[in-house]
């Protein structure tokens, strides 16, 4: 694997097709994707932390860097923008 990107699964990821492969569901989205080479090898769900993954590739680090994503995002705040108020 050469290169990894994580980042919020989109309708053109076939979750489907991987869940079958894993012999599982498609986890509850939102989902953070590990994409390794421009395939998608592994799915976790942002809401509850299931994860599936591709069982013929070596896929257990880019589950652990999604744990690992998620868990940030979780830790993070979110800060709103500030309003800009215009007088009138």
């Amino acid at each position: 694997m050469n290169n990894l990107t994580i980042r919020f699964a989109t309708a053109a990821d076939d979750l489907e097709r991987l869940a079958q492969l894993d012999s599982s569901v498609v986890p509850a989205a939102p989902q953070l994707v590990a994409e390794a080479d421009g395939r998608v090898i592994a799915a976790l769900s942002a809401h509850d932390g299931t994860t599936i993954a591709d069982p013929f590739t070596r896929s257990a680090e880019a589950v652990g860097l999604l744990r690992r994503r998620a868990s940030q995002m979780q830790a993070t705040p979110r800060h709103r923008r500030p309003v800009l108020r215009l007088a009138h």
